[in-house]
């Protein structure tokens, strides 16, 4: 089957035989995602069609059986389950892309579907929510690229994007309407589209990164206006050069612009990355970002800091970021309401709260009896 960990960030080197694994899969593991609002509760998606929901022990150490169980499994994809995607200001709502060609929205404190999205013609690449979680843009490999409105399964916006059939990704640029996708061109050149999303007729600026076949993973952060491009897979130079990337580029989003900083250059592949959330980072050394690379064995943290003489709170690097508390309940949401997410001040640092408890009133789910066939003795 499939299995992952949850590793504290104090465990470094490397990890026992003994780690506690998230084992009630029966496939590969393909996505994971944790909840914005509770930091000890997890969502998984696998091949084996099936969306399952589990709570973070306080204490990770050894449990007496090695398997966690999950509390909620979603049942309701007919083929594998390739992304999940929590809300942005909901509590509870989390998105689901399947290779049945759907998007599913669940409840996850009820683990009820609540919505179906549609129309697509092939398998779905990515999605992203807008900063108020109100739209949903997705890539497809059909080359499509579209902006659900999710309550009412409507396609408000559809436009033909990179015409390569891989890996294309997209990434909401906060609170605004502009969109950044990445992908392939028919030659295989590596591109980044700048859209508007009010109007998709074509990209306001395209830029033309290299001739590669690993994909790009874009991560926006909203507070700084940088967007990070992280490599994935090989880069061919020079004379047909094969050379793997681990190499990840960032712009600074201005006046429809994207302006080039600089490279964090590796050459460690980078299998998969993640970033941390902005309330957890240490705003006392201008840390702006902190990325989480996996590689083939590894998983290394990469921190971005801005260098400053002063020891006062940079007000400028840390305005009012994503709270972990949520604007709005599932019911809310999923009644028509929208709402900003809520922002906390970072200037007197920030303060994890005690675990939250989650108590899920989805109904249990039986076990089959297995049959098993009789012998002659029988």
């Amino acid at each position: 089957g499939g299995a992952f960990a949850v590793i504290p960030h104090k465990n470094v080197g490397k990890i026992g035989d003994s780690i506690p694994l998230y084992r009630a899969h029966t496939a590969p593991v393909l996505d994971t995602d944790f909840a914005n609002f509770n930091d000890y509760v997890i969502a998984s998606c696998s091949e084996d069609t099936k969306v399952m929901i589990w709570t973070v022990p306080e204490e990770l150490g050894e449990p007496e059986s090695p398997d966690i169980e999950p509390i909620v499994k979603l049942n309701g994809h007919g083929r594998k389950v390739g992304h999940v995607l929590f809300h942005p200001v909901a509590d509870n709502v989390l998105a689901s892309s399947s290779a049945d060609l759907t998007i599913k929205l669940w409840d996850i404190e009820k683990g009820q579907e609540k919505q179906q999205l549609s129309d697509f013609l092939d398998f779905i690449q990515s999605m992203s929510w807008n900063y108020n979680g109100s739209l949903l843009a997705t890539t497809c490999r059909d080359k499509k690229l579209r902006i659900f409105d999710v309550r009412s399964n409507k396609v408000v916006q559809e436009a033909a994007s990179h015409q390569g059939v891989k890996g294309s990704r997209a990434v909401w640029l906060g609170d605004s309407d502009r969109l950044v996708t990445t992908g392939f061109s028919k030659m295989s050149d590596r591109q980044v589209f700048l859209w508007n999303t009010t109007d998709l007729d074509k990209p306001i600026k395209n830029i033309m990164l290299d001739t590669s076949s690993g994909v790009i993973m874009p991560f926006y952060d909203d507070d700084t206006k940088i967007l990070y491009l992280a490599g994935k897979g090989y880069v061919f130079f020079g004379r047909g050069e094969l050379v793997q990337d681990g190499n990840i580029r960032y712009y600074e989003f201005e006046n429809d612009e994207l302006h080039f900083l600089s490279e964090y250059k590796s050459s460690e592949p980078q299998r998969g990355m993640s970033f941390m959330p902005k309330r957890a980072l240490n705003v006392s050394e201008c840390e702006i970002s902190r990325a989480y690379k996996v590689s083939s064995n590894s998983v290394e943290p990469i921190s971005f800091v801005v260098p400053r003489r002063s020891d006062a709170f940079q007000a400028d690097l840390f305005p009012p970021t994503l709270s972990d508390v949520p604007a709005l309940t599932a019911d809310e949401f999923f009644g028509g309401k929208n709402a900003k997410p809520n922002t906390i001040s970072l200037e007197n640092g920030f303060q994890a709260k005690e675990k939250k408890e989650f108590v899920s009133s989805a109904p249990k789910e039986e076990e089959k009896e297995v049959q098993l066939p009789k012998t002659e003795k029988d």
